[in-house]
């Protein structure tokens, strides 16, 4: 496991490890309140990277972070290409 130490690498590195698998991707969030730490990990198996903060001010980075991780992880079919056939004259 590798903690990141710089926000802007750890959202890169995030949304590229689950570009790479998004079918083995795991994400998880850990919050203690008591301590005021946020951990946050992502892993495939194979790679693992964790960034943790005690600092209120990740929290937007973390909520935008978060929303584009869902967007990723929405089962969206792509739209059907319709091939229209004409008969040959």
């Amino acid at each position: 496991m590798v903690y990141i130490a710089s926000w802007q690498e750890y959202q890169e590195a995030a949304e590229n490890l689950y570009t790479k698998s998004p079918n083995k991707a795991r994400y998880c969030v850990k919050w203690r309140s008591s301590e005021g730490k946020l951990v946050l990990k992502i892993t495939d198996d194979t790679t693992c990277i964790k960034f943790k903060t005690y600092s209120s001010i990740f929290l937007n980075r973390f909520e935008a972070l978060n929303l584009s991780l869902m967007q990723k992880m929405q089962n969206k079919r792509p739209t059907p290409i319709v091939h229209s056939l004409s008969a040959p004259d």
